[in-house]
């Protein structure tokens, strides 16, 4: 969404501070002038948090580091430093995967601070240039906006997939007249599949034994690109006795808006998903999107003062659960089927396993599974480089990242890695594809329900 900065303009250049020109906000619409000040000066500066993040562990220069960051943030908050173009690069080189979050002994609340800082450089328009405007205009603002624009252009690419022209393209060589960025994006192509969720999934399933009433939310991206995999949470859950609503037309839930600085859009998002949902008649709304989850359990937050939405908001984020978390919390039903060996590894998320907490539930998930070895890798909770749309934006560091977690994959020797987010697992796949690895990227929710598909062929299948 936003053009690349050097990484001289990432890192280098000196943060201007209050000069003719540069904003200064004077607290009245002020994104980050306007927080509750004990948010921005919590942090004690003991760099805990140092270690932990991808970006000072790559420059270990301190404005790459969550501590850095936060001294800029402060200083704005202060009056002393108005919001450059520098800052904006260094707060768009920050990763969001909220390691430092985990780390802190404090408990700064990183992720307040870090989306109220990019809203505040969105207001600022410190970084507005004609491409990068019209870039955001057209993904963020509109086509992530509208669920019929999204489902239009997710046809287009399957078309453009499944007629073999994308082979035809690469092969061709024809990519390599097209813009470098382009060219460097194009192996990060997710394959978008024949049908979407809509057309898998029936707005409501009940299982032979109904203890729970859920309600399952399908995503944007995971809608087209891994629309099998909320199959396979439906399935899943009708397996643990949960009947299921799954409402048609969801929208986006609004990470990616709000992460990317675009607060207000993230509240209209919020208010359009909580009206899908019949919230009162729920046990549970289920998310398998750790990015998704780690925003959608925030609604109380975007929406706390709105006058509609605020006690419905406060419903929603109460009854939001990860489905690892929602098995764990109601007991796992552990598959009835013979055992498949299956070596497989486990990536956390970092929205899952840092922004949620949630990191010994899916490892449940996993050793349910009869004949499965989880192989622990090295440095699990470590960032892959995709972070939103990270991979776009910092192709550099980004592919840096990939390369260190594909080296701790491959270290395991595991048949597959288990991840549960889908912006990891087109990274992963992709580079699984650079290293030409048989290596399969699974969600662990996949790999339950393949479990419970096997419990009913063995049980349909005739005696003797």
């Amino acid at each position: 969404m936003d053009a690349t900065p050097s990484k001289n303009a990432a890192m280098n250049l000196p943060l201007v501070p209050d000069e003719p020109g540069l904003l200064r906000p004077t607290g009245t619409g002020s994104y980050i002038k306007d927080l509750d000040y004990s948010v921005v000066q919590q942090c004690m500066h003991c760099g805990m948090c140092l270690p932990t993040c991808p970006t000072y562990d790559d420059t270990l220069l301190e404005r790459n580091s969550p501590r850095g960051r936060i001294a800029l943030m402060r200083s704005i908050a202060d009056g002393n430093l108005g919001v450059t173009r520098e800052f904006a690069e260094e707060l768009y080189f920050c990763l969001g995967c909220l390691a430092c979050q985990t780390a802190c002994p404090a408990g700064v609340n990183y992720t307040e601070l870090f989306e109220m800082s990019r809203a505040e450089i969105e207001r600022s328009k410190v970084l507005d240039n004609p491409k990068r405007s019209f870039i955001r205009g057209i993904t963020i603002k509109t086509i992530f906006r509208y669920p019929s624009l999204l489902h239009r252009l997710g046809k287009m690419m399957y078309v453009y997939q499944a007629s073999g022209l994308q082979a035809f393209v690469r092969k061709s060589g024809l990519l390599n007249f097209a813009p470098k960025q382009l060219r460097d994006l194009e192996p990060l192509t997710p394959k978008v599949h024949a049908r979407f969720s809509a057309d898998l999934i029936k707005q409501t399933e009940k299982p032979e034994v109904k203890s729970y009433r859920v309600g399952l939310l399908t995503g944007c991206v995971q809608d087209l690109v891994y629309p099998d995999v909320n199959r396979d949470t439906a399935d899943v859950l009708l397996a643990n006795n949960c009947e299921v609503v799954t409402p048609r037309g969801q929208y986006c839930c609004g990470s990616l808006h709000g992460h990317n600085g675009e607060w207000e859009l993230a509240k209209e998002l919020a208010r359009k998903n909580i009206d899908m949902f019949p919230i009162e008649e729920l046990d549970a709304i289920i998310t398998n999107a750790a990015g998704c989850g780690s925003h959608l359990k925030h609604y109380d937050h975007l929406l706390y003062d709105d006058p509609i939405y605020s006690a419905k908001a406060k419903d929603w984020s109460r009854k939001l659960k990860d489905i690892h978390e929602w098995l764990a919390e109601i007991g796992i039903r552990p598959p009835n089927c013979a055992s498949e060996k299956l070596d497989v590894t486990y990536h956390e998320a970092c929205h899952l396993c840092h922004g949620q907490k949630i990191t010994h539930q899916p490892r449940q998930v996993l050793k349910a599974i009869p004949g499965l070895e989880l192989r622990e890798m090295a440095e699990s909770t470590w960032c892959c480089g995709s972070a939103g749309v990270y991979n776009i934006t910092q192709p550099e560091m980004s592919a840096k990242l990939l390369v260190r977690k594909m080296k701790h994959i491959t270290g395991t020797k595991a048949d597959i890695v288990a991840t549960a987010n889908p912006g990891c697992m087109v990274q992963l796949e992709a580079g699984m594809r650079q290293n030409q690895s048989d290596i399969k990227v699974i969600h662990p929710i996949t790999l339950l329900a393949q479990a419970y598909r096997r419990e009913k062929t063995e049980k349909n299948a005739p005696k003797g």
